[in-house]
């Protein structure tokens, strides 16, 4: 699994985690649960972000690549 992929794929599961202690938290009324989900959300978007850069930058690389390469 590519570098990239693999930031999307943990920052899935971390964002999954997060809605579950957010749930879990709602349920319980335990506000520290509820908090501690949301931001677990905000990680794992953070990560699928930096995933989805990864796969531009290796985007534009290849592109410069091709352009130098038709010189």
């Amino acid at each position: 699994m590519g570098d990239s992929t693999n930031d999307k794929a943990k920052g899935s599961m971390e964002h999954a985690k997060g809605k579950a202690k957010e749930a879990a938290g709602k349920v319980t009324d335990n506000d520290d649960l509820e908090r501690e989900g949301r931001k677990d959300q905000v990680k794992g978007d953070t990560r699928k972000a930096v995933g989805h850069v990864k796969d531009a930058g290796e985007k534009i690389k290849e592109g410069v690549h091709d352009m130098a390469d038709e010189d």
